[in-house]
């Protein structure tokens, strides 16, 4: 189960991120003539909307390891299993990274003449992984990346909480790419809205390794690490508010049904 489910993850996040990081490399390369930052935003919402259907039988669409972290501590997912998303995920990640680089890697060494670097007027490590506004402080930026994780669980359990007002099935990968895509359009102008470590930390080591070296970690204050630790702990957060406000109130699926029946035979 662990190799099929590392297998899917790999395919899906792979699938996913082509989508995303294809088109953040058309728009900075294009310098804003074969598209806008919306279109980033829309690419990364029909990519998880797409890889969602793709895996949703099989793994249950874990794309984000921040979501499968806090899967495992509430006990949901075992650890052999968050072993198996985490190396699936990763490793699709990376592999889409490599594929856009591939892509475009000739406009790449057109646009930069061959120097590829972090910052600077034509720095392309942007392409594969957020870096933060230059006006933002890493306190700010960290803040900004747990509460856009903050919204994203939050919408991701309204989506799909059977006890509540649970979206239908074939519904849900829909409207967590809307999701997704409602994020970005709020809350990217500081960080690029990473929102989940598998999503940054693998396009990042494939910079280093590819031409970009070690500035992809050490720049903008060693920034890597936000990206990975802010939307762990959102998640974990989210969840928190969101039995808090509304998990805690609500009747077992069970009980509603029971209810439902009662109120039918009442009225019959």
């Amino acid at each position: 189960t662990a190799v099929r489910i590392l297998l899917t993850l790999l395919f899906v996040l792979l699938f996913t991120q082509v989508f995303g990081l294809s088109s953040v490399a058309q728009v900075i390369l294009g310098k804003g003539n074969s598209g806008q930052y919306l279109s980033i935003n829309l690419a990364f919402g029909i990519g998880v909307t797409l890889g969602i259907y793709a895996a949703g039988g099989v793994s249950g669409a874990h794309l984000n390891a921040a979501i499968s972290i806090t899967q495992c501590i509430l006990g949901n997912i075992s650890g052999t299993a968050l072993v198996a998303y985490i190396i699936g995920q990763f490793l699709g990640s990376f592999m889409a990274a490599a594929a856009v680089f591939a892509v475009y890697y000739d406009a790449i060494y057109h646009y930069t003449n061959g120097s590829l670097t972090v910052s600077g007027p034509t720095a392309t490590a942007m392409i594969f992984s957020t870096y933060p506004a230059p006006n933002v402080s890493l306190q700010g930026a960290f803040f900004t990346e747990f509460m856009a994780t903050v919204m994203l669980i939050l919408g991701v359990l309204v989506i799909h909480d059977e006890k509540n007002n649970a979206a239908i099935k074939g519904a849900q990968p829909m409207l967590t790419g809307m999701l997704v895509l409602g994020i970005g359009l709020g809350m990217g102008l500081n960080t690029g809205y990473a929102i989940n470590p598998s999503r940054d930390l693998p396009p990042r080591i494939f910079t280093a390794i590819a031409g970009w070296g070690t500035d992809v970690f050490t720049g903008d204050h060693s920034w890597w690490w936000v990206p990975v630790a802010a939307p762990i702990l959102g998640c974990l957060a989210g969840v928190f508010i969101y039995k808090l406000c509304i998990d805690f109130h609500n009747h077992p699926a069970h009980e509603t049904e029971h209810e439902k029946e009662q109120a039918g035979m009442e009225t019959s």
